[in-house]
């Protein structure tokens, strides 16, 4: 089993950043063979945002390439996100996603609110 915990949400003002954290804890074995932040506001589908592979790929949606970094900690089993320059659209719950390929998530952590006021 595997526990994600994500922290780092909180409000900014746009324009702003904020830093997403993802911790990783039980058999975290082949969890870093892929990782990735969705996110999912009321009514709405969720988006995938970010992610990375075991051998560091990294891909983006489009409404955030160049505003947003994804990265990992090995050594800390831990996931990040940064986020600059928020615009109010980013404004969302940031769930934590991991699994043994990239789509195929089977492990989720509990969400972190990100709210960005203009």
């Amino acid at each position: 089993q595997v526990q994600l915990v994500e922290s780092g949400g909180g409000s900014v003002q746009a324009g702003g950043s904020l830093r997403l954290s993802c911790a990783a804890s039980g058999n975290t074995y082949y969890v870093w063979y892929c990782m990735a932040w969705f996110r999912q506001v009321p009514g709405k589908e969720r988006e995938e945002v970010a992610s990375i592979n075991n051998q560091g790929t990294t891909t983006y949606a489009d409404s955030v390439k160049g505003r947003f970094t994804i990265s990992k900690d090995n050594t800390r089993n831990t996931l990040f996100l940064q986020m600059n320059t928020l615009k109010p659209e980013d404004a969302a719950m940031y769930y934590c996603a991991a699994g043994p390929f990239c789509g195929d998530f089977r492990y989720w952590g509990q969400g972190s609110q990100v709210t960005v006021f203009s």
